[in-house]
C-alpha cells in the first residue's frame, strides 16, 4: 500500500508523535526521534507503506479525544449494568451454552470476567514502539519485553471501575491470551502495579495456558469461573472474549454478534481496538482470492 503524498505529511507528523508517546520502562522519560534531516519522500514512503494502517490506529487511541469518551463511556455504562446486576438475582451474563454446560448460576457469589489487553490497561507504547523504529509485523520477543516492563496504564475510567466492583465483593477474573507461564508473572506485576485488585495469590488471573482450564479459548475458563461464580459482566476487546467459534469468517463472526444482541451493553461490554485483533484474520481469510479481493476492497469502502 503507497500512501498518497497529501497523506505522506500526515503519517510523518503522526509518526513523530507516536514516537513521543511510546514511552520507555516505567519511570522513564517517553522515547523521543531524535531531530534530524528527514530521509528523501521515496525512502520516507518506503519506511512508512507497511505501517500506515496501524499508524492511523495508534495514533487515534492514543491522541484522540474520542477514543478516551468512547473508553470512558464504556465504564461509566459498565458501572451502571454492575448496579443492575447486583440488585437482580437471575442475572448471568455467562453464554448460555457455557451455562448450560455446568451449575446453574443460583446462590454462587458475583464475579466480572474481563480481558485486559485494551480492556484494562493500555499497550499502545508497544504499538508505537513499533512504528517510530520501523519495524514490521508482530515480534514475539519484542512483545514479551514489553510486558516484562510491566509497564502497561490503565485506560480511561477501567481503575475507578475495577476498585468499585471489588468494592461491592465483585470478584473480578482478569482473563487474558498473554501466555502462561512464561508472562504470568509479570502480568500480575503490571496489574497490581497499575492498582488492579488481585488476589493475594493471583488465583483471579487466567493466562492462556492456565492449568485450571488450558484450552486456547477463552471458554473453558469462563466455564471454570462459571462452576464458582454467577457472572454478573463481561468485558473485552475482541470477539472471543465473549464467546468462543470465532475463528471463521466475517459472514459468521457477524453471526455470533446478532445470536448475542441482547447482551451487548447490558451485559457485555465491546471496549474499541482498531489497532489489531481477531478481526484482521477473518477479513484475510474472506479476501484471499482475486475475485474475493476485489469484494472485499468494494465492501472495505463503501461511499453510499
Amino acid at each position: 500500500m503507497a500512501l498518497r503524498p497529501a497523506a505522506l505529511t500526515t503519517s510523518l507528523l503522526l509518526a513523530a508523535l507516536l514516537a513521543a508517546c511510546a514511552g520507555g520502562p516505567a519511570g522513564q522519560p517517553a522515547a523521543r526521534i531524535a531531530p534530524e534531516t528527514p530521509p528523501a519522500p521515496s525512502a520516507q514512503v518506503a519506511t512508512l507503506a507497511p505501517q500506515a494502517n496501524n499508524l492511523d490506529a495508534t495514533a487515534w487511541m492514543q491522541t484522540s479525544a474520542e477514543y478516551r469518551a468512547a473508553v470512558a463511556g464504556s465504564y461509566a455504562l459498565a458501572r451502571q449494568q454492575l448496579d443492575a446486576a447486583l440488585a437482580d438475582p437471575a442475572w448471568d451474563a455467562l453464554p448460555p451454552e457455557e451455562r448450560a454446560a455446568i451449575r446453574p448460576a443460583t446462590g454462587l457469589p458475583p464475579a466480572i470476567v474481563t480481558d485486559a489487553d485494551e480492556t484494562l490497561i493500555d499497550n499502545s507504547p508497544f504499538q508505537a514502539r513499533r512504528i517510530a523504529s520501523g519495524a514490521q509485523g508482530f515480534d514475539y520477543a519484542a512483545w514479551e519485553a514489553w510486558v516484562n516492563e510491566a509497564a502497561a496504564r490503565p485506560l480511561p475510567g477501567a481503575l475507578a471501575f475495577a476498585r468499585y466492583a471489588a468494592s461491592r465483593g465483585v470478584v473480578i477474573y482478569y482473563v487474558t491470551n498473554r501466555d502462561a507461564p512464561g508472562e504470568l508473572e509479570a502480568t500480575i506485576a503490571n496489574l497490581r502495579a497499575a492498582g488492579f485488585p488481585v488476589a493475594e495469590d493471583a488465583s483471579n488471573v487466567m493466562l492462556r495456558g492456565d492449568a485450571r482450564a488450558p484450552d486456547r479459548e477463552k471458554g473453558e475458563r469462563r466455564r471454570w469461573i462459571g462452576e464458582r461464580h454467577r457472572v454478573v459482566l463481561m468485558l473485552g476487546d475482541n470477539l472471543g472474549d465473549f464467546v468462543d467459534g470465532i475463528n471463521t469468517d466475517r459472514a459468521g463472526r457477524e453471526a455470533l454478534v446478532d445470536a448475542h444482541a441482547a447482551r451487548w451493553g447490558t451485559q457485555w461490554i465491546m471496549l474499541p481496538n482498531p489497532a489489531y485483533g481477531s478481526w484482521e484474520a477473518a477479513l484475510m481469510r474472506d479476501c484471499a482470492t482475486p475475485e474475493d479481493a476485489t469484494r472485499c476492497k468494494r465492501d472495505g469502502l463503501r461511499t453510499e
